[in-house]
């Protein structure tokens, strides 16, 4: 049996499970993001941990941290393999704005521990493994599991996301022009706007009373702007209508592993507007607009300059790219491969 060990629940981590559930025995285990509750969660997860040891073959965790310490030394002590899926704030120092596990003492010690004695690294896109940031230029260029752990050793292999393109798909409806989607959760706290890029979405939104904005995600994201729509969690039934009801997907991100939302975005057909950050620049490639350094000029002048001749061609180059290159299938199959 695999033990799986995440500090929240996600779709991302509900995707997975029934990826590996499908052909493996796959147990979840939930830790906490609470700082206060903590002490309890380590006591828990020992006896957790220990409680289910006989049946235990390996461990695999979601995003290394303060969760992801007792895997991996039971992996050590029992020798069981341990896994860990990177995806983010795990692989980042952006102390100028308050955002990564580097930046705290002992979140820091908790991930770099867990990185270094773990038996494979799973990133979801290779800037996660070693990149030279210039989005921001606030914020320090040195980023990436190598550059923030130069003594790691331990095995890395990339594995990117991958969509259900038979669920998440273009349904031909007719959108609004210049009407955008951005989803992200967390956001009615200022820091986590800020690493979505929410700050320049309002901006933009300010410039242009215009184009209008749908925010989904957390209903308590506050904003004055009359046309900027906020909308809480939705479904996937729900989303999948919200996307093809808009023209544009934003993801103007500080910060970024691999969103998951941008993805199902484009297989519905949204064009993608990206930061060039962690994968995004990859996922969008020539399917949409990268912008290259948070300048809101810039932005203006990328969508501007995009003729209403290529709306229909991006549109569909964006949904086929998601089927082509970031299929479930893709995922599966080489999560599988890793755990056998």
């Amino acid at each position: 049996m695999i033990l799986y060990i995440h500090p929240v629940r996600t779709a991302f981590t509900d995707r997975d499970l029934q990826m590996i559930g499908d052909e493996l025995e796959i147990k979840a285990l939930e830790f906490t993001q609470n700082p206060v509750q903590l002490p309890f969660y380590f006591i828990l997860q020992f006896f957790q941990l220990l409680w289910f040891l006989p049946k235990t073959s390996q461990y695999l965790c979601f995003f290394g941290g303060y969760h992801s310490v007792l895997p991996v030394w039971f992996g050590k002590v029992f020798r069981k393999r341990c896994l860990i899926q990177a995806g983010g704030m795990d692989c980042i120092n952006m102390a100028e704005i308050g955002y990564g596990n580097y930046r705290k003492k002992w979140l820091r010690k908790a991930t770099s521990y867990s990185f270094k004695n773990c038996d494979l690294i799973l990133p979801v896109a290779e800037a996660l493994v070693k990149q030279d940031y210039r989005y921001d230029s606030s914020i320090s260029e040195k980023q990436g599991l190598l550059n923030l752990i130069p003594e790691l050793k331990t095995e890395i292999k990339v594995i990117p996301n991958g969509f259900d393109t038979d669920f998440w798909k273009d349904l031909n409806q007719e959108r609004p022009s210049f009407s955008f989607i951005s989803v992200a959760t967390g956001t009615s706290h200022s820091v986590r706007a800020k690493i979505k890029g929410y700050d320049l979405i309002e901006e933009l939104a300010s410039r242009h009373p215009d184009w209008s904005f749908t925010l989904i995600g957390d209903p308590a994201y506050p904003t004055s702007m009359p046309n900027v729509k906020v909308l809480g969690k939705k479904s996937p039934n729900e989303l999948i209508q919200l996307y093809n009801k808009h023209q544009f997907y934003l993801q103007l991100s500080a910060s970024e592993g691999f969103p998951n939302s941008l993805g199902e975005a484009m297989a519905c057909g949204c064009i993608p507007v990206g930061s060039a950050v962690g994968a995004i620049p990859e996922i969008i490639g020539d399917t949409g607009i990268i912008l290259p350094q948070k300048s809101l000029p810039q932005l203006e002048n990328l969508i501007n300059s995009i003729p209403s001749s290529n709306i229909d061609l991006l549109r569909k180059s964006a949904s086929q790219k998601i089927q082509k290159m970031y299929s479930y299938q893709k995922r599966k199959q080489a999560l599988l491969k890793a755990l056998s």
